[in-house]
């Protein structure tokens, strides 16, 4: 008896120290969620209550005040709390989010509308990388100008010392954020509870402004001053940009920790500070030109002005890392050439730093800082993309309830409609501002348009060229069955796009050396419209002949391919991979233009320049040097 009562409290134990396990995970994660997720949405609060009241004019009354303050509630409320956490985080992609994410799966949800999904996918994606530019700038801008606030000595400085900051930031990318994701989260927590202390204490100055969560002040402030409503509304939605990071640090994270930081940290700490600069304004006559410093304690300013500094980087740091992600995404998924992808941590597949993208970001985000000057003038650079991208995202979504969900027309065309309308809101607020800045941000993102669609074009032209002068690869190998050349000892793996034809560099080694191995395999490498692939599904192998084997080897898109790892499963099918008695055939095509190939000479020329970047296959699928043979062909596309 003794004995049972022990084993009880030894299951009862068991049990109870489960869900301890689970919810300290939970708390790790949302503190993490903290440092990633939240820092672009977490300092939003240093500009955009000020952007939206100077939108008003020099003197704001009581009303705007309420009216502005309105907007901002009401902003994160529906598009971030409504639209984004109790939504879009649910179209998870295997656990995986993003725009590329939610594309892939949309296009497997309704394959008719393939075509224009893509196309969806593509301008959703070239947004972001225009938003990634500028949200840098504008963050660490805004922190720097808080030293004009302690004394104005610090004016011309600020410029220098930001693109110091800046330097500083993209220099350490090489080394991964993995190193110093660890302080992240802790910085950004002082940072929220910071937001919100000071939101509290001057709340008091003018309790009142608590009325503002009537939305009956928005819609009076809108109908009253139609005409500058129209750019304080732009202004506004400076307070909810970084809300499409809940979904592309979805697969970092999980739901339930992104969801639960928003609602028991984020959204109250931000609510708080924004009330705080409300009452405060107020209570100094409508006056203040930065109200996030000027309510800070003299002795609590420098101090303030160095976290927001450490947050703002922070939330750099997540922007460029999305960024360096989306890029992969685009180069799995075939949107973009191969680019050089370097692995900064053992354990973590997705701490990644690609050297060409983080030099031209820097360069790009150092350009706008020095041509812009100061976080006012940036701010109106900032908005159009992120809107653009808000907007491709409920169309993506739209597909999803209705195709995937199997929601009624209804209440899936209702939701997206809703959605959709804020979204164009707030779209057309921000267009406006295309003259004074937003022009940025807009070529940015049509000239990664425009990379994206060139290679997409000119890859399919040069396939089909390609393949109508191929042999049938059945038909090849049933030949040489019959009528072997010298065949000699070893394994040749033969690296193509096309399984079902000869691939060149078999046509070129049968041509020159007049040999063949007495293994020859096929291998095509194609990636899964899902973040990864489990081993069991990495590899499909098929037997042509005794001399041919045909071989697909599937990496999902947030996967970097790695061919000999992948090729070790097939010892579990059978086939004894030795990679040392193994040599890999590539074929290095050298790209003319050619006045037949359906595209404009400036575009073959852009193409062919795009293929020239490519980084070099055997890197990229992690091929050891040492068993790579490559043919060069001249292909006019």
């Amino acid at each position: 008896m003794a004995l049972a009562d022990k084993d009880g409290e030894a299951e009862a134990d068991q049990q109870t120290s489960q869900p301890e396990v689970e919810q300290h995970g939970t708390k790790v994660l949302m503190l993490g969620a903290l440092g990633v997720v939240y820092g672009d949405i977490g300092t939003s609060p240093i500009y955009a209550f000020r952007e939206a009241l100077h939108a008003s004019g020099e003197a704001v009354s009581r009303s705007d005040v309420l009216g502005v303050l309105s907007l901002i509630v009401w902003a994160l409320t529906i598009i971030v709390t409504i639209k984004y956490v109790a939504f879009v985080i649910r179209a998870d992609n295997k656990g995986e989010g993003g725009t590329l994410s939610l594309m892939a799966l949309a296009r497997s949800a309704y394959p008719k509308g393939s075509k224009y999904i893509l196309a969806i996918g593509l301008c959703g994606a070239s947004l972001f990388f225009g938003d990634s530019i500028i949200t840098p700038a504008v963050s660490v801008l805004s922190a720097v100008e808080g030293l004009e606030v302690v004394t104005p000595a610090f004016t011309p400085y600020v410029v220098p010392i930001t693109l110091v900051i800046l330097a500083m930031l993209f220099a350490v990318q090489r080394f991964g954020s993995g190193r110093v994701a660890v302080v992240f989260g802790p910085i950004m927590a002082v940072w929220f509870l910071s937001l919100g202390a000071t939101g509290l204490v001057h709340l008091l100055d003018d309790p009142s402004v608590l009325l503002a969560i009537n939305p009956y002040y928005a819609l009076y402030y809108l109908a009253t001053t139609p005409t500058g409503a129209f750019v304080t509304v732009g202004a506004v939605f400076l307070a909810v940009t970084g809300a499409e990071a809940l979904y592309v640090d979805l697969g970092h994270f999980g739901r339930r920790p992104i969801v639960l930081a928003w609602f028991w940290i984020v959204f109250p700490c931000l609510l708080l500070c924004y009330f705080g600069q409300g009452a405060f304004v107020i209570s100094h006559g409508g006056k203040p030109h930065n109200p996030f410093f000027q309510m800070m304690p003299e002795w609590a300013l420098v101090p303030m002005v160095a976290l927001a500094t450490a947050a703002t980087v922070i939330a750099s740091q997540a922007v460029i890392s999305g960024a360096f992600s989306l890029t992969r995404q685009a180069v799995q998924l075939n949107l973009l050439p191969r680019i050089e992808v370097q692995h900064t941590s053992e354990m973590q597949s997705g701490q990644i730093y690609m050297p060409r993208v983080n030099l031209l970001l820097a360069l790009a985000v150092m350009l706008l800082v020095v041509g812009f000057g100061s976080s006012s003038s940036l701010a109106s650079a900032y908005g159009i993309s992120v809107t653009g991208e808000m907007l491709m995202t409920t169309v993506l979504l739209f597909v999803v309830m209705r195709w995937l969900w199997k929601w009624q027309l209804a209440g899936a065309l209702a939701l997206a409609v809703l959605f959709g309308v804020i979204d164009a809101g707030f779209f057309s607020a921000n267009v406006v501002k295309f003259f004074e800045g937003g022009w940025v941000s807009i070529s940015v993102a049509c000239l990664m348009g425009l990379v994206m669609w060139t290679w997409i074009r000119g890859s399919r032209y040069l396939f089909e060229k390609t393949r109508r002068n191929e042999v049938p690869l059945d038909f090849l190998a049933a030949n040489l069955l019959k009528k072997k050349p010298q065949v000699v000892a070893g394994t040749a793996i033969f690296l193509t796009s096309d399984p079902l034809s000869a691939p060149t560099a078999l046509m070129h080694s049968l041509k020159h050396y007049k040999v063949l191995h007495e293994q020859n395999v096929i291998l095509s490498v194609v990636t899964a419209p899902q973040p990864t692939v489990p081993d069991s599904e990495r590899v499909k192998m098929e037997v042509i002949n005794d001399l041919f084997m045909r071989v697909k080897l599937t990496f999902g898109y947030m996967e970097q391919p790695n061919i000999p790892r992948a090729l070790a499963i097939c010892r579990k099918q059978g086939w004894k991979f030795d990679i040392m008695t193994t040599s890999f055939f590539l074929s290095r095509r050298s790209l003319k233009t050619s006045p037949n190939s359906g595209m404009p000479l400036w575009q073959d020329k852009l193409f062919i320049g795009l293929a020239r970047t490519a980084a070099d296959a055997t890197e990229y699928f992690q091929i050891p040097t040492g068993r790579v043979v490559e043919i060069g062909t001249q292909v006019a596309i």
